[in-house]
């Protein structure tokens, strides 16, 4: 079983991903894999694709067809169009709310394992001391706000421990981002020729074909 200073710096990892990826994001994904699977939700999708195809055929069907010198054909094409449409409005209605249930669902999981499980290892192992500071090299005020709020004086609290792997876990994202921004940005720079080197070309080249060969 991992530590709790491993667990800690997990959860912590995961509100980070959870933060910079965005909870719409993981919902949409989450729900095209969930229509991917063979669910209740998948089903209803499924059937929700039929009836828009036959739908859009029946409409191109009857906007294809005279509703004066072929009435009768426009009249059935008709019923089965607002049939057709009432069918589809009315399972469009049923995957929104599918939709809906499923992003309360996953709102609920993901913040029982991200704020929720924080907040429990806060409560639970506040008094546990996640480990002890060297003796004599600290002054009070810096054990003191290391073993905020309830761990003994001279270790580092649960709270402390947090803090730092959020502000870790924070430096790298930002370091990593800044990084694979400068390297886009080289790569683009490169693609890009400068207009200094382009203009010179485009003259030489104008010169070449300029001067007249000479016969010897």
């Amino acid at each position: 079983m991992p530590s709790l200073q491993v667990i800690i710096f997990l959860v912590e990892l995961t509100v980070q991903l959870v933060n910079s990826i965005g909870a719409t994001t993981i919902n949409s994904l989450l729900w095209r894999l969930c229509n991917a699977l063979p669910t209740s939700p998948s089903q209803n999708f499924a059937e929700h694709h039929k009836l828009q195809k036959e739908y859009l055929s029946c409409r191109r069907e009857l906007n294809a067809t005279s509703s004066q010198d072929e009435f009768a054909k426009w009249a059935k094409l008709r019923r089965t169009h607002d049939k057709l449409l009432e069918q589809l409005e009315k399972k469009k209605t049923s995957l929104d709310a599918s939709k809906a249930k499923f992003d309360r669902y996953t709102a609920t999981v993901r913040w029982m394992l991200t704020r929720g499980l924080q907040w429990f290892l806060t409560f639970w192992y506040g008094r546990e001391p996640m480990f002890w500071l060297p003796y004599g090299w600290f002054p009070y005020y810096v054990e003191w706000f290391l073993s905020f709020p309830r761990a003994p004086m001279g270790s580092v609290s649960i709270v402390a421990w947090q803090w730092a792997c959020a502000g870790i876990l924070a430096l790298a994202a930002e370091t990593l981002t800044a990084i694979l921004g400068l390297v886009l940005g080289s790569r683009q720079t490169q693609g890009v020729p400068m207009a200094g080197s382009t203009e010179k070309d485009q003259r030489g080249e104008a010169k070449t074909r300029a001067t007249p060969v000479r016969a010897s």
